[in-house]
């Protein structure tokens, strides 16, 4: 019988967010680059090289791979033989890791996790409670899997009841353009199938955790029926063309993990839920013996890539900017954005439209007349940073503010993460205004271009503050035109399109 020691699941736990917070797993990593080297799209190219390049400064920095460091999900099997040596239940002692972790003082991590979701939305300041799902199981170890999953990604999560009779293909090949480019793709979408909704729901996040291996599996051919609805589905998700960041190409999907479950007769509860470019998850077994020891991975092991921007890239002064400049800018055109611009995103979207509502002014020191916003909650500084990693937030959350924002503001532009919808494609066209799209999954990367940064308003707010940011040279593509034109529609159909054409040729 082992006796698991309550500070050896706190120091695990807490070591393997860390862990997990600034090394990608190596099969991901793999699995990116060979997409990267297939890749014929200009623009997926680019935005996978960025996201290349993030991964090996963060392994190397030891700093998150993404600014949303993730609400924490744990899988715990408890063997059964198992005798603890704690004071602490087991949720507690999982909450007590996270805690140590996410206020680490050589890495931080953001606290992302609110209390009381459908009221005051308090942050807790810490990142708990995690998420913990405990199975009873025979032995004599406790086997843990932890993952921390960004919000842009887990909003983007599908469930439907579907008919015992309809096509589960059909359902994902509909679903997916619909999720945008919000989960960061090229990631991988893990799907639950059986059992009821809740059960789905579980397995297709438990499904996550699985290593890369769609390119083994292709190679060796299916086996069974849900082995073959992984090669369906991958095949039809990437003839979507939807590409890295949503920008178009040939990689949309990584790998398609499926787990499944007995279900009702009635009953085809089929859930979907993407894992971004930020994939983070770590497992480990406790034995009685002490805390677990991860292996660090060989810095050797990532692929040497580099990025620079384009001949015809565009060098743009914020702080001298015009409208007339700004509807120069072509859909998919690169800039290098220099000067300064402030940030705001969910809550302080809230908080200034509520006051122009009420005709009272913006807090002081916030001023967007002519300036950029940018959609972002960073981590916070440490050591000599001016500011933790800080890439773009997704923007469709900020859709239903930007009208009052461009008309009532003097807001020259936004620059965020993905797509827009069509309400916020019609006010920027309208304003003449422009968004700009930043890469997802390459923050650390992006926190270089920022020389400065300071809280300038709703501090109370934490990571949601509105900050000042000082950037030099920071690479964002024209995403939506001052005439309204969107590469995340455009893109995706010319290479929904060409793919189509491709696979013609070859039958």
């Amino acid at each position: 019988m082992s006796s698991i020691r309550q500070q050896d699941v706190i120091d695990s736990v807490a070591d393997a967010l860390q862990f997990i917070s600034y090394y990608h797993p190596l099969d991901f990593i793999q699995a990116v680059h060979t997409a990267y080297e297939a890749e014929e799209s200009a623009a997926a190219k680019d935005a996978m090289a960025q996201i290349l390049i993030n991964s090996r400064m963060c392994a190397e920095g030891h700093r998150p791979i993404c600014q949303d460091t993730g609400i924490v999900t744990v899988f715990v099997n408890v063997g059964m033989d198992v005798r603890w040596d704690a004071e602490m239940d087991l949720e507690a002692m999982i909450n007590a890791g996270v805690r140590r972790a996410y206020t680490h003082p050589d890495n931080v991590l953001r606290a992302s996790i609110l209390a009381d979701p459908a009221g005051s939305r308090r942050n807790t300041r810490d990142n708990t409670p995690a998420v913990v799902h405990t199975r009873l199981v025979p032995g004599n170890t406790v086997d843990f899997t932890v993952a921390a999953k960004g919000g842009g990604s887990e909003n983007k999560a599908k469930l439907a009841m579907l008919n015992p009779s309809d096509s589960i293909v059909d359902w994902v090949v509909r679903t997916v353009p619909g999720m945008g480019a919000g989960w960061c793709p090229p990631g991988m979408l893990g799907i639950g199938i059986g059992g009821t909704a809740e059960k789905a729901a579980v397995l297709a996040k438990e499904s996550l955790m699985d290593p890369v291996d769609i390119q083994v599996l292709r190679q060796r051919g299916p086996e069974n029926r849900l082995e073959e609805l992984r090669l369906e589905i991958f095949d039809a998700v990437n003839a979507l063309g939807i590409g890295a960041q949503g920008l178009g190409g040939l990689t949309t999907v990584l790998d398609i993990k499926i787990k499944d479950y007995p279900t009702h007769a009635a009953s085809l509860p089929v859930a979907m839920i993407p894992n971004c470019a930020a994939t983070r998850h770590a497992h480990f077994v406790l034995d009685g013996s002490g805390p677990a020891v991860l292996e660090p991975p060989s810095l050797s092991d990532w692929p040497e890539v580099t990025w620079v921007p384009g001949a015809g890239a565009r060098r743009v002064n914020l702080d001298t900017v015009t409208r007339d400049e700004v509807a120069s800018w072509k859909p998919g055109e690169t800039l290098l954005l220099s000067g300064k611009m402030l940030t705001g995103r969910d809550a302080a979207h809230k908080r200034l439209t509520d006051l122009l509502s009420r005709g009272e002014p913006l807090p002081d020191g916030v001023d967007f007349n002519n300036r950029f916003i940018y959609y972002v909650g960073p981590v916070d500084p440490v050591g000599e940073e001016v500011v933790g990693p800080a890439g773009p937030t997704t923007s469709t959350r900020m859709d239903k503010f930007t009208d009052q924002m461009l008309s009532q503001t003097g807001l020259l532009g936004m620059v965020g993460k993905a797509e827009r919808g069509d309400s916020a494609i019609e006010a920027i066209a309208r304003h003449r205004a422009v968004y700009l799209m930043a890469v997802g999954g390459a923050a650390y990367l992006v926190s270089k271009a920022i020389r400065s940064a300071r809280v300038v308003a709703l501090e109370e707010l934490g990571m949601e503050a509105i900050h000042e940011f000082e950037v030099c040279d920071m690479p964002v593509t024209v995403a939506v035109d001052a005439q309204g034109e969107s590469v995340h529609k455009t893109g995706p159909a010319a290479w929904k399109a060409r793919i189509a054409a491709q696979r013609l040729e070859v039958q």
